[in-house]
């Protein structure tokens, strides 16, 4: 199995307060390449989060003290991190209120290293794409739709020329449909260009990231301006006037 570039070495957190899971997580994906840090408990991953640099994030839901999705919320104030959550009984609800609160994906706890592997690999890349679309001149433009313009250099969005905080999941699926606008996107479609990803998928990740996407831009699902569900086909942005 490929190893992670030596020249662009993942750097990923762990926190959980397994410590037995922790260290083999790490001796895995250290032998793949990796650099692992891991702590045991919300408060110091948050702090770890939000003052070095990591990659990405895997972020236990149980813990005690904080749990994951407070740390998720507090990191989400300031950061966009990559963020894949590990849920001990894999239940739907948690994977909602994951994936609402901005999480980039979920593994329930009887994963195996290699599906932990694939979708570790699937959030960091979205990320190193991000890199390399801020040094392409291609993305000097906005892509505006509406009253949305989406700087691509630097993953900005804004809203009436106010900037709003989107998720990496929730950024990509804005600029996959806005540069499709007229067109209808299937989910299937959706989770091939957003997720990058060639395993069984949670079905209704899409819907949740639509709907927290919604949200931000302010989208009445009923009404919307921008984001129209086409019924048993899948998602379109319905302005015209999309300019690239």
């Amino acid at each position: 199995m490929e190893k992670a570039s030596s020249t662009e070495q993942v750097k990923v957190l762990m926190v959980d307060d397994d410590r037995k899971l922790c260290k083999l997580v790490k001796n895995y994906l250290e032998s793949m390449g990796y650099f692992v840090d891991t702590v045991h408990d919300g408060d110091s991953g948050l702090t770890r989060a939000m003052n070095e640099a990591f990659d990405v994030m895997i972020l236990d839901v149980m813990m005690p003290g904080k749990d994951g999705f407070e740390v998720l919320k507090e990191l989400r104030k300031e950061s966009d991190l990559p963020v894949l959550m590990l849920t001990a009984r894999g239940d739907e609800l948690d994977r909602i209120v994951g994936l609402e609160i901005g999480a980039d994906d979920y593994l329930p706890k009887t994963f195996s290293t290699r599906e932990l592997l694939a979708r570790l690999r699937a959030v960091t890349r979205r990320s190193f794409i991000t890199n390399r679309e801020r040094q392409s001149s291609d993305c000097s433009k906005p892509l505006t739709i509406g009253s949305i313009e989406i700087f691509q250099e630097s993953r900005t969005v804004k809203l009436n020329r106010d900037v709003i905080s989107l998720t990496p999941v929730e950024y990509n699926l804005l600029v996959c449909l806005t540069k499709s606008a007229g067109r209808v996107l299937s989910r299937d479609q959706l989770l091939d260009r957003v997720f990058d990803r060639d395993y069984e998928v949670f079905d209704r990740s899409i819907d949740v990231h639509i709907s927290a996407l919604r949200k931000k831009i302010g989208d009445d699902p009923r009404n919307p301006d921008y984001i129209q569900t086409v019924r048993s086909a899948g998602y379109m942005i319905k302005d015209p006037q999309t300019r690239y």
